[in-house]
């Protein structure tokens, strides 16, 4: 079956010549300690560096999960309180996580089909943290670096973390307008889930050993004393690490994913479009994400478009939370061919 679910998501189908090599290589036997495990992590950060344009100073870790990196931001670098913007149901979770380690956090709520008012924004020096989710799940939605940059550029001493789950590694996102960016493998990257990624600015790190928070397991301190040897405070997820070092190997450089990615995003807003029975979810294009496209209707019509596709062998992601009964989702994510793309394209154009 064909999966165009948003996460876990299509995996690419060099997987299994990837997974034969780590195994040949004997990797998935080494030790957290060793030379072989550190060349890995080392060669794996470059590679992040190089293929996605993250700044050379900049620090990778490696979590669980995207999920597990909501409570690492706000107990090892949060000082006061975070304050969140979002419009669904994933960002409501981080600040949710947020408020049981730091009650003071706040939160603005955005309609999905509305931008973030920069202009408007009155974070008040209660906060020292913003917490930004750049690509919402949920609903279908992002928001554009240029937003960031403006936040950035209006809020310059508070620290700035951004969920890029079901972005990074799809589209070209720029780093250096914050100091935390965070995801999971399971989406853009096209493999298993099992492996977070957390991304630190020197800022960010800065900050972690102000704070001097210590003696948890996920202790950003603990995590970034181990790091700086290129190993991990426990024993990791050595094929996870080493499916990512594999393929970003193999990827191209972000900005002709990036290209790639947003054509077939307005070949797949031209097909809705012109359909007399698909709704884009999010009308809004400046509001609409680039990876994950949203359909809405009513319950019936959700139910018999996704029975249709697995009966040609596809299976499209289910709505999120409130809206699981009157949508569906579909992942525009790298790992999916362009002949596996033109088969729900063409299934789409029944509609």
């Amino acid at each position: 079956m064909l999966t165009f679910a948003p996460g876990p998501s299509k995996v690419y189908d060099s997987l299994p010549k990837y997974m034969q090599e780590a195994y040949s290589e004997g990797i998935l036997s080494a030790n957290h300690r060793s030379a072989a495990f550190m060349n890995l992590y080392q060669e794996t950060e470059n590679l992040l560096k190089e293929k996605l344009h993250v700044p050379a100073d900049y620090k990778l870790l490696f979590t669980s999960s995207a999920t597990e990196n909501w409570e690492i931001i706000n107990q090892s670098i949060v000082q006061a309180a975070s304050y969140h913007i979002f419009s669904g149901s994933f960002g409501k979770k981080w600040f949710d996580y947020a408020q049981h380690i730091t009650p003071k956090s706040a939160a603005l709520k955005l309609d999905p089909e509305q931008e973030i008012d920069v202009e408007g924004l009155d974070i008040s020096a209660d906060f020292d943290l913003i917490a930004i989710t750049q690509n919402e799940t949920s609903n279908a939605t992002q928001v554009k670096n240029e937003l960031i940059a403006a936040i950035a550029d209006k809020y310059p001493e508070k620290m700035i973390a951004v969920d890029t789950t079901s972005s990074m590694a799809g589209i070209e996102l720029d780093f250096s307008l914050a100091d935390i960016w965070y995801a999971s493998v399971q989406k853009c990257f096209g493999l298993p889930a099992g492996l977070g990624i957390l991304i630190l600015s020197p800022k960010a790190i800065a900050k972690v050993k102000e704070k001097g928070e210590s003696g948890r397991y996920n202790s950003l301190s603990f995590m970034l004393e181990n790091a700086e040897n290129f190993q991990t405070h426990y024993t990791p997820n050595v094929l996870g690490i080493y499916l990512l070092y594999r393929v970003l190997k193999d990827m191209p450089e972000i900005q002709h994913v990036d290209k790639l990615i947003k054509e077939r995003m307005r070949i797949l807003e031209t097909t809705i479009a012109r359909s007399p029975k698909l709704r884009m979810l999010i009308q809004n294009a400046e509001t609409r994400s680039s990876t994950v496209m949203g359909i809405s209707g009513k319950q019936e019509f959700i139910t018999e478009v996704k029975k249709a596709a697995e009966k040609e062998g596809m299976q499209m992601g289910s709505g999120y939370g409130a809206l699981k009964p009157t949508s569906f989702r579909i992942a525009n994510f790298p790992a999916i061919t362009d002949a596996e793309f033109d088969k729900l394209i063409s299934f789409l154009k029944n509609y």
